[in-house]
């Protein structure tokens, strides 16, 4: 039985693929002690990891102090957040011995602690996987077309925390690379090659091993029998960006007493009561269970989540995808190109336009090139995969 460290400090969905990775793990014999926030303690303890926490409001605050509207000001903004993870779970761990480490590719310095540790690295990829290629093209793009006095004080900052990050942890930090994307000598990502944008493009140190596909955890209970025999359609903006009671609206609008049933998920923040009246055919919550209610719905209307995007084609569900903000978009184009789905803005979208993509979407194409992609999750390794690359690895390393 090895120990292993994980390290995440992001957010929903860079936690929920993990579930089923660390069951796994433990289940294999393994003894996992994981960092996250508070909030996903549960869930994880759940999983049969043992938890500790690091403060998720100075991580927060760390990450965003490092600004938000170029790339480079969110590397920094990762790097910021060292003097709280590092610290931090170096106390918690002290005197304690692991036998590798498994950290997120986005958040939570698992790189640099990888290296203080000296600890062979596994790296837990839950969006699309980039490489340094396209990752330097995108930051050349940077520093050609952004105005001097902008780029200078930022990519000083980055010197300047680099070489702190250096002096105080003997950690090196040799590209912008390295911060925003932890690669290590093994990445596992949560995706077939096939889904993967340019999945040619990545050598053999990264495993795609498949969705990895957990029941949600939801805060009420959802009566099937209500859908039974209907395959509604199914709305859900996701964990973050739904405060969209304009758009629920417009849903009613688009779908209230039509043949259709639709259940709408709304997240805890906006009170149903603020919708105004809802259709017969709606059935609304704050919580729904989405990997349960997936597995009934012919189609779905979502925010293009990597995660949400996985679960939906896990089980042949059509998408129309209405991408929020920070790697939806792509997500969503990468939908659109395999035929599965078709990407809509949500900036001046009418009744009519989300009607007539919702039955275009439900034509036979788009059906039956979401059973291919189906087809194609369902026989992927997932996390048994997983954990047979991890093993596989470990076995090399030690």
């Amino acid at each position: 039985m090895a120990r292993v460290l994980f390290i995440n400090g992001g957010s929903e969905g860079h936690i929920n693929p993990t579930i089923g990775l660390v069951e796994e793990l433990v289940s294999r014999g393994e003894e996992v002690v994981y960092f996250c926030i508070d909030a996903f303690r549960e869930r994880m303890e759940k999983a049969g990891a043992t938890v500790r926490t690091f403060d998720d409001q100075k991580l927060i605050k760390a990450f965003v102090s490092g600004g938000r509207t170029y790339t480079l000001e969110r590397v920094n903004g990762l790097l910021l957040t060292a003097d709280v993870v590092i610290p931090s779970v170096l106390e918690q761990i002290q005197g304690e011995h692991f036998d590798y480490i498994i950290h997120d590719s986005m958040f939570g310095c698992g790189r640099l602690l990888a290296q203080i540790m000296k600890l062979p690295a596994i790296s837990s990829c839950t969006t699309f996987a980039q490489t340094k290629a396209s990752f330097d093209q995108m930051l050349e793009q940077f520093f050609k077309n952004v105005p001097a006095e902008i780029v200078q004080p930022i990519n000083d900052q980055f010197q300047s925390l680099t070489k702190r990050i250096h002096e105080k942890y003997g950690a090196e930090v040799a590209s912008p690379y390295e911060v925003f994307c932890n690669p290590a000598p093994l990445t596992i990502v949560y995706t077939t090659k096939e889904f993967q944008p340019d999945g040619e493009a990545f050598d053999s140190t990264y495993k795609f091993v498949g969705p990895s596909i957990s029941s949600r955890m939801t805060q009420q209970n959802f009566d099937f029998a209500a859908i039974q025999g209907k395959n509604p359609i199914y709305i859900s903006l996701g964990t973050v960006f739904n405060q969209a009671a304009h758009f629920y609206k417009l849903c009613f609008e688009a779908f209230g007493n039509t043949e259709h049933t639709i259940v709408m998920s709304i997240g805890g923040k906006t009170p149903i009561s603020d919708l105004g009246e809802i259709p017969k055919n709606f059935i609304v919550k704050n919580y729904i269970p989405q990997t349960d209610i997936l597995q009934h719905a012919k189609l779905f209307i979502t925010h293009g989540g990597m995660n949400s995007t996985h679960e939906g084609l896990y089980y042949g569900v059509p998408l129309m995808v209405i991408p929020q903000s920070a790697d939806q978009p792509v997500i969503a184009e990468q939908v659109a190109k395999t035929g599965a789905g078709m990407r809509l803005q949500m900036q001046g979208l009418t009744v009519n336009q989300l009607r007539e993509a919702a039955d275009q979407v439900l034509s036979s194409s788009y059906v039956e090139a979401a059973a291919n992609i189906k087809n194609s999750f369902q026989n992927s390794g997932g996390c048994r995969q997983a954990v047979d690359e991890i093993f596989e690895f470990i076995s090399l390393s030690l």
